[in-house]
């Protein structure tokens, strides 16, 4: 029987407890893999070290290799060679990593190595003489694959090294997702409310270039005694072994010197993930002194970057590529004081600016998440060792925190910014009947007591929001008022969807609270006098939705008869606008669009009248072949509708349209079985998962959100209710295939599936 894991990946770099910023990314690298792919790809390291026993590694360490010694290089070389589960090497490579001339220790393994190879290059040299040409075209020559983490150091093997382009794969250095709104409440944890906060981070050696950062501070200070300036970090090891703490105390020195000794403070540790994150969350401004022009990347920088800084930094080749005006000061020299000064007060004069560049730079590092990082290196490491249909996505776990921050005791809020719920946005009949009907479905598979909490909450909005005839408005500010959108939009879809939320709370009452279920029917009786009233198909779809799930638990005859005529209103929209080759409802494709054939399976299910099934399957089947095409998912774009006899509009992709789809494959395979649907369901979620034309993840890690749409050449990580609902919806769906794993492999198409 063939393994469905993939081979196993092994990973030659310094690793944790080794403290430098190798290993850390190192670890960052199988932890993300992890994260994303599971056990379905495997991966093992290979730690680099000094001297013999050098440090105690975890578990993720298999071999060591002691650096110094070139036969080990040939030993470890041979022990590999026996696996025949290991599929390939993947060698993070810096200058000064490996032992010999320029590091060509290395080429004794790359000489002995049966395995396929990638090779990461953390630093590329330009104009190299002719030794260390040839040992990086060696290098270059002995690797199936070649990493670079900066387009100049792309640029820089291709022109210098004479390296294939087709070669050459571009990933960027990885950046550890953050919550946006946590600046101020972190500053206020360590008492730094009432400062400018300045930072930088990082092993700390004279390379760093820190004494340039001071000498531009006293006059920053004399000005404005509020800004305070962390150095973050220990001595680097080998400077330390070298030279002890020699850098660090003429650092101390210049500070008393200068007399801002009570503005400057070191931070002598090598902090762990959070704490690290959190000094940077709570920067101002992060400010990136290095005097190496040789530099290729920072992992401190991206970092910062991340975080929500404003950054200021030298010209390295990472700073020139991404640090453009709108989210930082890119400096002209290397080593100028006067530069940093006039850079520091710009930002510090400057509220509104530097908060608008750390936003604008945490919007851009989404693409760098760990996450996304992780499926760029999945998808070359399956490219090498051939094994794309064994890798699989890791199920995320389900998380309430988005909702939970979303939500007040009125109601769950329309809209955020980045993670932030934007208050002004108000609330919705809209977003509140989806919260109620995804908690409700939450209470009924999780002993979490916040679900009947939230559900109280919901309904309550639903309920106070209804008019005193039964009909709904949807618009609310956030002091509770109505507003001038009422009167402006038609309100027959939200209504749909209150009756909708209604009837579904109201299908599962034997396990709800006694008051909630008698509110939610006074609210039902109230509405249900208006179903004869819904022209729109949605709306239509909605009502029969909230009628065929009260039919459940109420099976009248009024009630099915309700669903035969609003049925055959949907019926009737199909059979003026179909023909042969347009098996739809109307003359276009808009949004939620799956919800009108679910709502006509729904109406045979509550009637066992075959005809609504036999249009719901035609009209699901056509609306899934402009879905579903050449093995890729691609939902109706929010640019502009699918108008009949035109072309499909690309991208502006929103989750409400694949949630809907998942939620209607899900219902459409229960009830037919066809295998078919259970493919295209795990599909169809894998887009959230980063199966879609970006490869990134279109939800949040963190807080369990889901992001607001997936652009043309990027996320749109704005947060919302309807959004993030939707994903959560989803996300209960796909914890009921029990077998899911069996169903998420890669295909080897040019996008990657489940």
């Amino acid at each position: 029987m063939k393994s469905k894991k993939s081979k196993t990946i092994l990973l030659m770099s310094s690793y944790p407890p080794r403290e430098c910023g190798l290993a850390t990314f190192s670890n960052d690298i199988v932890n993300s893999v992890k994260l994303v792919f599971g056990d379905s790809l495997p991966i093992e390291v290979c730690a680099l070290q000094k001297e013999e026993n050098q440090f105690e590694y975890g578990l993720d360490v298999h071999y060591a290799l002691t650096v110094t010694s070139i036969e080990e290089y040939r030993l470890l070389a041979e022990k590999i060679n026996t696996r025949d589960d290991i599929g390939m090497v993947c060698i993070e490579h810096e200058f000064g990593l490996y032992e010999g001339e320029y590091g060509n220790y290395l080429l004794s393994f790359l000489l002995a190595v049966n395995k396929p190879i990638a090779t990461v290059f953390h630093t590329v040299l330009p104009e190299p003489n002719d030794k260390l040409k040839k040992i990086v075209q060696a290098i270059i020559d002995f690797s199936n694959k070649i990493v670079v983490l900066t387009k100049k150091s792309q640029e820089i093997l291709i022109q210098y090294y004479d390296c294939q382009e087709s070669k050459l794969t571009l990933i960027p250095h990885g950046t550890h997702m953050v919550l946006w709104d946590q600046k101020d409440k972190l500053k206020k944890a360590y008492g730094y409310s009432e400062k400018i906060v300045l930072s930088t981070f990082g092993l700390i050696s004279d390379n760093k270039n820190i004494e340039s950062v001071l000498f531009a501070l006293p006059a920053v200070i004399a000005k404005h005694p509020e800004v305070i300036y962390l150095v973050i970090g220990k001595t680097h090891p080998e400077i330390l072994k070298r030279d002890g703490e020699k850098y660090r105390n003429i650092l101390v020195e210049t500070t008393k010197k200068l007399k801002i000794e009570n503005n400057v403070f070191f931070v002598n540790e090598f902090l762990e993930l959070k704490q690290l994150l959190n000094y940077l969350i709570l920067s101002d401004i992060y400010l990136f002194a290095s005097k190496d022009p040789n530099q290729a990347v920072s992992g401190t920088f991206a970092y910062a970057m991340s975080c929500g800084c404003a950054i200021i930094s030298t010209p390295i080749a990472h700073a020139v590529e991404d640090l453009n005006s709108s989210i930082g000061i890119l400096l002209h020299e290397f080593d100028k004081p006067e530069e940093f000064q006039n850079a520091i007060l710009k930002l510090v004069e400057n509220k509104e600016k530097r908060l608008e560049m750390g936003r604008n730079g945490y919007a851009l590092t989404h693409e760098t998440t760990w996450e996304n990082v992780a499926l760029k290196y999945g998808f070359l490491f399956a490219e090498v060792t051939e094994s794309k249909k064994k890798l699989r996505f890791n199920f995320p776990p389900i998380k309430l925190d988005h909702i939970k921050e979303m939500t007040t005791d009125y109601g769950i809020l329309q809209f955020s910014n980045f993670s932030q719920p934007d208050f002004s946005s108000g609330y919705t009949v809209d977003d509140n009947a989806r919260a109620l009907i995804n908690m409700i479905m939450y209470h009924d598979t999780s002993a979490d007591p916040i679900a009947l909490k939230l559900a109280s909450i919901y309904l309550n909005f639903i309920v106070g929001i209804q008019r005193d005839d039964g009909s709904f408005d949807n618009y609310k500010d956030f002091n509770h008022h109505l507003t001038k959108q009422n009167e402006l939009v038609n309100l027959e879809d939200s209504n749909g969807r209150a009756l909708w939320s209604l009837g579904f709370t109201l299908s599962h009452q034997k396990k709800l609270p006694l008051d909630l279920v008698e509110q939610t029917q006074k609210a039902w009786d109230k509405a249900i006098v208006h179903i004869d009233e819904v022209v729109s198909p949605r709306a239509i779809a909605y009502t029969l939705k909230g009628l065929y799930y009260y039919y459940q638990v109420n099976p009248e005859e009024k009630i099915k008869k309700n669903i035969t005529q609003l049925a055959d209103k949907l019926l009737n929209h199909y059979h003026i606008n179909s023909d042969e080759d347009w098996c739809w409802y109307e003359d276009y494709m808009t949004y939620a669009n799956n919800v009108l054939p679910e709502a006509m399976l729904f109406s045979f299910l509550a009637t066992g009248d075959l005809k609504y099934k036999k249009i719901a399957l035609t009209t699901f089947d056509f609306l899934l072949s402009h879905y579903f095409m050449k093995g890729e998912f691609s939902v109706i774009s929010n640019r502009g509708w699918f108008v009949r006899g035109k072309k499909k509009n690309t991208y502006g992709e929103q989750p409400i349209e694949v949630a809907t789809t998942i939620i209607t494959l899900h219902l459409f395979y229960e009830v037919t079985g066809n295998v078919k649907y259970r493919k295209q369901l795990n599909l169809a979620f894998s887009w959230f998962l980063g199966n879609n034309h970006l490869n990134q993840i279109v939800y949040n890690p963190v807080n369990g959100a889901s992001y607001d749409g997936l652009e043309e050449k990027n996320v749109n990580i704005n947060q919302g209710a309807e959004s993030t609902l939707c994903f959560f919806k989803a996300q209960l769906i796909m914890n009921k295939y029990k077998d899911y794993g069996k169903h998420r492999h890669l295909d080897t198409k040019s996008t990657y599936s489940i």
